[in-house]
């Protein structure tokens, strides 16, 4: 009861603060934000929000339950069937697995003209084999993707159980999603899917991935990212000296590309590079026979995106002409660039309703709306003209995608109902 009226009376407070500061914001904010008062007055949204306060022994066992199954990057599938069984036993108009592998679950709308979509990803960082045993420390919970994103898919199940319990009825159809290949090389591949031929028709877009409820992410920062290959004979390190070496063109490359990409990246849109990953070679004593790295170029410009892209590229080229003509012997060496990631630059007005229901929402539960761009599953549907945001889990995290992740339940319920709210209002209640 203590964190009932501590939920409800603080956004009670916070309404009649902002009716009384209306010359102090626009007539669009002070519209969104009547909205959403109105919306949480509702007897069927006040009782959901109670029943997500009611919830929280329950959430917090999806959560650990989801956490302990392992996940690695194109291997959600075994979480993926556990969610799976969770979705169906709240009981919806149906639930199924897609060809990409994404759990889906229908509740259909009153007249079902548009279809909302709330979803985590399923998929985290970490590599098959890693131990995601949930460990207690005082209120702390650590595990390796106890935040990223496996309280989203907690958030999901509760939303669905606390609507379901409050009997509440919308306009619009909602699908509940765990989506897969969020994270990595899985480059998205999940809501791609969402959007692919054959998959349904989709409205707007709510991804639960990130911290706070404050922070709203609204753009999509575009990503690409390459695995290039240098390859030779290969040799003996004294035997065959002379033959050309990939290690030795794959670092020049490099070099290359940092002195370009260095002054390319300090002026305009924010751009960023990295050399995430480098392999190759067997032996102190073998001339490696090839030589790789994997890179990622990210910025919020597409021009500017294709601009390092293109730097990149020259750069492989020369550092494999340099190596080249320093052999003595054998065959050149040979480069391929491979592209195994593109997310694509997506931009939409902050002033559209999804958004503006967010920041109301987010303010109503006494946050601060902030909005920015970042690189989420909502870059693909906004990169389709369809709104999307990605939203904030609740609670208190930190050290997202090591081995020392943790998670705090420090009002983690205001994430559940933000997002609840958000939900509602995007997909309007029916009467």
């Amino acid at each position: 009861m203590r964190y009932q009226t501590r939920c409800f009376m603080a956004p009670v407070i916070l309404a009649l603060a902002l009716q009384t500061s209306k010359a102090q914001t626009s007539p669009e904010s002070s519209k969104y934000e009547s909205e959403m008062a109105k919306l949480a007055a509702q007897p069927v949204i006040k009782k959901a929000l109670r029943v997500i306060l009611e919830l929280e022994p329950a959430t917090l066992k999806d959560h650990i339950l989801l956490t302990e199954i392992p996940a690695p990057p194109f291997k959600e599938k075994q979480r993926g069937e556990k969610f799976y069984q969770l979705l169906k036993a709240i009981g919806f108009d149906s639930v199924w697995t897609d060809r990409t592998g994404n759990v889906l679950a229908l509740r259909k709308g009153k007249n079902g003209k548009r279809t909302v979509v709330l979803e985590g990803h399923l998929d985290t960082v970490f590599p098959e084999g890693t131990d995601v045993t949930v460990k207690h420390a005082g209120d702390t919970l650590k595990a390796p993707g106890i935040g990223d994103d496996t309280r989203g898919l907690a958030v999901v199940l509760a939303i669905a159980k606390a609507m379901r319990e409050a009997n509440i009825k919308t306009e619009a159809n909602l699908l509940f999603i765990g989506s897969v290949g969020e994270e990595g090389l899985g480059d998205l591949r999940g809501v791609k899917g969402l959007f692919g031929d054959g998959a349904p028709k989709i409205d707007s877009y709510i991804a639960i991935d990130g911290g706070g409820i404050g922070g709203i992410v609204y753009g999509g920062v575009g990503s690409m990212r390459y695995r290039v290959t240098i390859k030779g004979p290969g040799g003996h390190s004294y035997g065959a000296f002379g033959l050309a070496n990939p290690h030795h063109a794959l670092a020049r490359a490099i070099g290359n590309f940092i002195r370009e990409a260095d002054p390319y990246t300090r002026t305009g849109t924010k751009t960023t590079y990295n050399v995430g990953v480098i392999g190759g070679g067997t032996s102190v004593n073998a001339i490696p026979y090839e030589s790789w790295m994997e890179v990622d170029m990210r910025s919020e410009s597409p021009e500017k995106l294709a601009g390092i892209g293109e730097l990149f590229k020259e750069a492989i080229q020369k550092g494999l002409d340099e190596e080249n003509s320093l052999l003595r012997s054998g065959p050149k060496l040979t480069a391929d660039i491979r592209l195994v990631g593109e997310r694509p630059v997506a931009v939409q007005e902050q002033n559209i309703p999804l958004v503006r229901r967010a920041m109301a929402s987010a303010g109503f539960l006494g946050a601060r709306p902030v909005l920015s761009f970042s690189s989420t599953n909502a870059n693909i549907p906004i990169s389709k003209k369809v709104p999307a945001v990605t939203i904030g889990k609740g609670g208190v995290g930190g050290n997202t995608h090591s081995l020392d992740e943790w998670w705090i339940n420090e009002k983690g319920y205001l994430g559940i109902q933000n997002a609840l709210l958000i939900l509602v209002a995007e997909a309007g209640l029916a009467k």
